[in-house]
């Protein structure tokens, strides 16, 4: 096969041909497993990717490494087609077939993968600026990241939607970007003490933790996404949007440099309550590791 020019693989989104967009508001399909890819997977994917889309492989060609620049070692680069199934995100319809580039990892052979025809994927990807359609039946887009093509299964498509569900609600938590400031101050009574802590974001809208310690040691937290500070609030379930956005966005420890004008023994009671919340949101496990570009 001829492949198009290094220009044309960058590649175009055509939006001329017919294939509808589909609600991310969908009613998922039924999983009859647990998706391979934890929620922080798909999170991570869905909130960067402005098209989202359910594929079959039409055609997959192993690149030469010289026409592959920048490939991370053990993996190879591949020049795919594929056939939409369905469009989960994006505006606009979609081309019946689009074109794109991916990285896979080589076997225990240090082979390329195989791609199989008919195949079903799960693509992220984004449209490709200051190109215009082609002739052909296949558009282009670019993968947000070298390995933004995962296997389909129904499990992972309904992780999916669910995760698009929650992100395209009014008032859904934004992303933590790191802690702005916050205090602890001790209770009425011996033991007891009160911290909270206020929250960056990537959008600017509030987001602070609670974290209350009674007179017997015990202590409760609750995350206000909003301007009102509920101390009553539920804490995050895992496997929400809001328990990822903590999960995964805050620091691993406490920045003591942000509890400013509050005294050393009350910003080491900060930093304990701090763990505390950290200990219950748990790990926010990733299995796939490549940046999103």
């Amino acid at each position: 096969m001829r492949l198009p020019h290094p220009a044309a693989i960058a590649g175009i989104l055509a939006l001329t041909l017919g294939i509808p967009g589909v609600s991310a508001m969908q009613a998922p399909p039924a999983a009859a497993a647990a998706s391979p890819y934890s929620y922080a997977d798909i999170a991570d994917l869905a909130s960067a990717a402005p098209i989202a889309l359910h594929a079959r492989i039409y055609k997959a060609t192993a690149l030469k490494p010289a026409q592959a620049p920048g490939v991370a070692a053990g993996y190879a680069r591949f020049y795919v087609e594929s056939d939409v199934v369905s469009l989960i995100r994006g505006a606009g319809p979609l081309a019946a077939r689009i074109s794109y580039l991916v990285d896979l990892p080589l076997d225990a052979k240090g082979k390329p993968a195989k791609l199989k025809k008919k195949q079903p994927v799960l693509l992220f990807a984004r449209p490709v600026a200051g190109t215009t359609a082609g002739s052909s039946n296949t558009g282009s887009v670019q993968l947000i990241a070298p390995d933004a093509q995962l296997p389909w299964d129904p499990a992972t498509e309904a992780r999916l939607r669910a995760v698009l569900t929650e992100l395209v609600k009014p008032g859904a938590p934004p992303a933590i970007t790191g802690v702005a400031n916050g205090f602890h101050v001790p209770g009425t009574l011996p033991g007891e003490g009160e911290t909270q802590l206020f929250l960056n974001t990537s959008t600017g809208e509030p987001v602070s933790l609670t974290i209350m310690t009674a007179a017997d040691g015990s202590r409760r937290w609750a995350a206000a996404f909003g301007e009102i500070v509920d101390a009553s609030a539920a804490v995050p379930a895992r496997g929400t949007l809001a328990w990822y956005r903590l999960a995964c966005g805050l620091p691993r420890q406490l920045p003591l440099s942000k509890l400013a004008g509050t005294a050393p023994e009350d910003r080491r009671k900060a930093a304990s309550d701090y763990s505390v919340v950290l200990g219950a949101l748990g790990e926010c496990t990733r299995t796939r590791k490549a940046p999103i570009g």
